[in-house]
């Protein structure tokens, strides 16, 4: 891809200030062939995604909203589309095989994992907080089951956090926070609620599930999820980073945020905060097979596969464990959503898996409320 010449202008300036850039003067990914692909098998006309709307979606890439996107479309037909750019200061064509940060979508993983110990009877998901992790809540708290930090019931307070914001995160994003400190920091509030009365989707929950790991197993969460989940199904691409490692390392397209008007690198990032709720790195074709085995029943076994489909009994519940429920075009879609700055991922599907769904969208508001990311991106793989 070739770059205006005012974009040239833009990136000799970045060499000044090598985190902050315009993007106005970027030329469009589909400008050049290498920058903005697409590929389907030939569905029935009935079956298949619209892709005429996905080839829509990924249209015009790098623009305000986003610079570079990555699909994959699933099921009944399949659609793969690649746009945008791996880096804006060179106009670098977007990787199809990048990686990036999946954000929450960790918490399917994490929830896989503790579904797995309680198949093989290692814990009960009736079990509670106190009685696996004895002295972590305090007296305050009612007893807390496995369950409810499964599916967000705990009334567990947010835990300590370097910004809820990307503005605020920026300044702060080598620092680091342990597990035990974000947890002490929601303890210290007390209880939001008794548990099992409400659902209040938060990353606290899975935080301490991801002690509860390492606790009943004796390892490392990072260890349990890759020899659980990753090596059986191949997911040679994933990980999580060595502590406090703030890089993405192997291929990858940079991530950018709009900060104080201005579009900032915001690649490097150390995520340790985020952990066993949010620190997993991977790539769409690992995701999708995380998405599909986990359907077909491959990761967790059956009778602990329905906690993940079955919503708690209290008003508005919308989470399983580990998945959320949406409503789309008159039919039920399971996935979860994940966001970190510059990169929104989604892994999606019917319970059928008649439609799947991955996405990484390098977002240029991904800690915004996705809605219209999602409408963008996603949607068009369910309209019909």
């Amino acid at each position: 891809m070739q770059l205006r010449p005012t974009a040239v202008a833009l990136a000799a300036a970045l060499a000044l200030s090598p985190t902050a850039l315009p993007l106005a003067g970027v030329a469009s990914a589909n400008s050049a062939a290498p920058s903005s692909s697409a590929r389907m098998t030939p569905p029935s006309a009935t079956e298949g995604p619209d892709t005429e709307a996905l080839r829509a979606a990924i249209a015009g890439l790098p623009d305000h909203d986003a610079t570079a996107a990555l699909i994959r479309v699933g099921g009944k037909g399949s659609w793969r589309g690649v746009a945008g750019v791996r880096d804006v200061r060179t106009g670098a064509p977007a990787l199809d095989n990048a990686r990036f940060r999946a954000g929450s979508v960790t918490k399917v993983v994490t929830a896989a994992i503790v579904l797995q110990l309680a198949a093989e009877g290692r814990i009960s998901l009736d079990g509670t907080v106190q009685q696996y992790l004895p002295g972590l809540l305090t007296e305050d708290f009612e007893p807390v089951t496995v369950r409810q930090l499964l599916n967000y019931t705990s009334g567990l307070q947010p835990g300590a956090s370097l910004g809820e914001t990307v503005e605020e995160g920026y300044a702060h994003r080598f620092e680091t926070l342990t597990p035990r400190q974000v947890v002490a920091a929601s303890v210290a509030k007390g209880p939001e609620f008794a548990p099992g009365m409400q659902q209040d989707y938060s990353n606290i929950h899975y935080t301490v599930l991801g002690m509860l790991i390492e606790k009943i197993t004796g390892d490392s969460y990072a260890h349990q999820a890759a020899v659980r989940i990753f090596r059986p199904l191949g997911m040679r691409e994933t990980s999580f980073p060595n502590g406090s490692d703030p890089r993405i390392h192997g291929p990858h397209n940079r991530g950018y945020d709009w900060i104080d008007g201005r579009l900032v690198d915001v690649t490097d990032w150390n995520m340790s905060d985020r952990w066993a709720a949010g620190d997993m790195i991977s790539t769409t074709a690992d995701l999708e097979r995380l998405l599909v085995a986990l359907f077909r029943g491959r990761v967790v076994p059956g009778p602990q596969l329905k906690e993940m489909f079955t919503l708690p009994d209290v008003p508005g519940a919308r989470y399983g464990a580990g998945l959320e429920r949406f409503e789309l075009t008159g039919r039920v879609i399971w996935g979860k959503t994940g966001s970190r700055p510059g990169y929104a991922t989604v892994i999606a599907a019917t319970r059928d898996l008649s439609r799947t769904l991955v996405y990484s969208v390098n977002a240029t508001d991904a800690k915004g409320d996705g809605a219209a990311v999602a409408q963008r991106f996603g949607f068009p793989a369910f309209n019909r």
